[in-house]
């Protein structure tokens, strides 16, 4: 390797170090790419790429409107009304009620991709249900955390986004060809945490009906309506039908999430001006949160392309594709249990190694969706994930008893993504 290549390794290091003592991962991002581009007598690469990036269309659409209409969703309580409409049937359900709000949570974070956001909505109705209902607080708070998982079939997720991006495909054909991928998770995830929380014997407490806080029982007075029920689901349902049975309806992202605006301030008939004000707010949370990660991680990408380290590991995966769908799986693993957050990593990986994937006998999309969901995977066993937090602080436990109880799931997750997929 040169001696640039040398540098960029020790730069990885660092910056591993630096993301893992919790320093602002956009700053060391753009930070090292830029360092890595200087040393390489290219300093301008930085510069064009993140201009780039700032304007790339689909990615923008996507996630800026995605954001958009969850924003949107809180503001008028839709989700809360989905949640309602999906719990209280499940009051009665015994030790089956534990895999049923894992699938609840799925469900619903699907229709709402943010991890936390879906907790917190989730976690507010189904915690308290679950333990008036004789789970115990932590195996209530774990059940939930469990269904986080479910945004890999969110259409409007960067990772779908940038990876149809490589291949000229759209997020909801990326996920209809990783599904088999997501279901297997999906069902790790629900066998997992009710086979050990059964083992823990978390479904034979005494019931309870006093202690919960004021803002988790509030929404018990909530009666649903079907209309708001229906609104968080119907960008989803527009991208689902145009993708399969119904080409005539088939459109971007960015118009179903307009059409899911557009429906729900009907139904809602919220003030018009509320309502567009936090669209457009979300669509600003949207850069400052997602967007913003993905343009710093490519600048660093594009420092480790300079150095010539990316070269360099291109041509030895050359000879052993082995190496590289292991350390597309480990690797963001890792970093999402040591970071609390698999995006870093994972876009890092996404934007440096797996565009090269068919250099190295590879599919683009396989290896670049083993980052994304090991990432996730990792992240919903770390006990200091900003969603573990969420549901530790509704169930008013501590979060390293709830990952105790999601960890074999995500583990054995892991284990058959590495031999099966």
């Amino acid at each position: 390797m040169s001696i640039t290549a040398w540098i960029a390794v020790a730069a990885i290091i660092f910056t591993v170090a630096a993301l893992i003592r919790k320093m602002e991962p956009r700053l060391i991002l753009l930070g090292v790419g830029l360092f890595l581009c200087v040393i390489s007598l290219k300093p301008l690469a930085a510069f064009d790429v993140f201009a780039k990036m700032m304007t790339t269309p689909t990615l923008g659409q996507s996630i800026l409107s995605a954001m958009g209409f969850a924003c949107l969703l809180g503001l008028t309580k839709c989700d809360r009304h989905l949640v309602q409409l999906l719990v209280r049937p499940l009051k009665k359900l015994g030790i089956l009620l534990i895999p049923v709000c894992t699938m609840v949570t799925l469900f619903i974070n699907t229709a709402i991709p943010s991890a936390g956001g879906c907790a917190a909505a989730v976690g507010a109705t189904l915690i308290p249900v679950m333990i008036r209902s004789g789970i115990t607080p932590v195996g209530a708070a774990a059940s939930v955390l469990a269904g986080t998982i479910g945004s890999f079939m969110n259409p409007g997720s960067p990772h779908q986004v940038l990876l149809g991006e490589y291949v000229g495909k759209t997020s909801m054909e990326i996920i209809m060809a990783c599904t088999p991928t997501y279901l297997t998770l999906w069902g790790i995830s629900v066998i997992g945490i009710t086979v050990v929380e059964f083992l823990l014997k978390d479904h034979r407490a005494e019931k309870q009906s006093e202690g919960m806080p004021a803002a988790q029982t509030a929404d018990d007075v909530i009666k649903v309506n079907l209309l708001w029920a229906f609104a968080p689901l119907v960008p989803l349902i527009l991208l689902v039908l145009g993708n399969t049975c119904v080409p005539s309806i088939r459109m971007g992202i960015a118009q179903a999430m307009m059409m899911g605006v557009v429906y729900t301030m009907i139904v809602t008939r919220h003030n018009p001006a509320k309502a567009i004000n936090e669209f457009f707010n979300g669509c600003g949370k949207g850069f400052a949160n997602i967007l913003s990660i993905i343009i710093a991680a490519s600048v660093f990408a594009a420092g480790l392309t300079q150095s010539g380290l990316i070269a360099f590991l291109i041509e030895a995966l050359k000879n052993s594709s082995e190496f590289a769908r292991w350390g597309g799986i480990l690797g963001p693993f890792f970093m999402g249990v040591i970071m609390g957050s698999g995006d870093a990593a994972a876009m890092a990986f996404n934007t440096s190694v797996t565009p090269h994937a068919p250099e190295f006998g590879m599919d683009i999309v396989n290896l670049g969706n083993l980052a994304y969901v090991a990432g996730a995977l990792g992240r919903t066993m770390s006990p200091i994930a900003g969603v573990v937090m969420v549901v530790s602080g509704i169930a008013n436990v501590n979060p390293v008893d709830v990952i105790k109880r999601t960890a074999p799931g995500m583990i054995t997750a892991i284990l058959v993504l590495l031999f099966f997929f």
